[in-house]
C-alpha cells in the first residue's frame, strides 16, 4: 500500500466505514499503481479538495484532478473534473461495465468486485488528459 503523507488524509480514510473504506483505499492504490505505470504523470499529489481525497499531476501537469468519496448511500465514486469529456468517452466506451453519474463520476458499489482493468483505462486517462487532448473529442 502507498504510505499516506499528510495524516489528515489518513484519519480521513480511517474515518470511513467498512465496507466504504476498504474499496476507497483500493482505488487510492489504484490510482497510485496506474500514476506509476503511465509514461509522463509523474509523481502524484495527494491532497483534501472539498473534503476528499485528491489526486493531482501537479508535477507535471499532465492530467486532471481525481477525486473519491462516498456517494449517495451505498456507493463509491470517483469523480472527474466535469469540464472534461471524460465521462462522456467511458461512458461510450464502457456502458454495460461501469455506473456514471452525470458527467462527473463513476459510481461503484463496494461491495462488488472493482472492475480493474476498465478504471485502469479511465485513470491513465485522466492522468494524461492535458497531454493527449487530441484523443478526446471536443466538447
Amino acid at each position: 500500500m502507498t504510505n499516506f503523507e499528510n495524516p489528515d488524509i489518513e484519519k480521513l480514510f480511517l474515518n470511513y466505514e467498512d465496507p466504504y473504506r476498504t474499496s476507497l483505499l483500493a482505488i487510492r492504490e489504484l490510482i497510485f499503481k496506474t500514476a506509476r505505470q503511465v509514461t509522463g504523470v509523474g509523481k502524484l499529489t495527494e491532497s483534501l479538495k472539498w473534503g476528499q481525497p485528491t489526486y493531482s499531476t501537479l508535477e507535471t501537469k499532465s492530467g486532471t484532478p481525481i477525486r473519491i468519496d462516498r456517494f449517495e448511500e451505498k456507493y463509491v465514486a470517483i469523480f472527474f473534473n466535469c469540464q472534461t469529456v471524460l465521462i462522456e468517452q467511458f461512458r461510450e466506451l464502457f456502458p454495460e461495465r461501469l455506473m456514471f453519474s452525470k458527467n462527473r463520476a463513476i459510481v461503484l458499489d463496494p461491495l462488488q468486485e472493482l472492475p480493474v482493468r476498465e478504471l485502469e483505462f479511465c485513470l491513465s486517462a485522466a492522468l494524461i488528459y492535458h497531454k493527449n487532448k487530441g484523443f478526446f473529442k471536443n466538447k
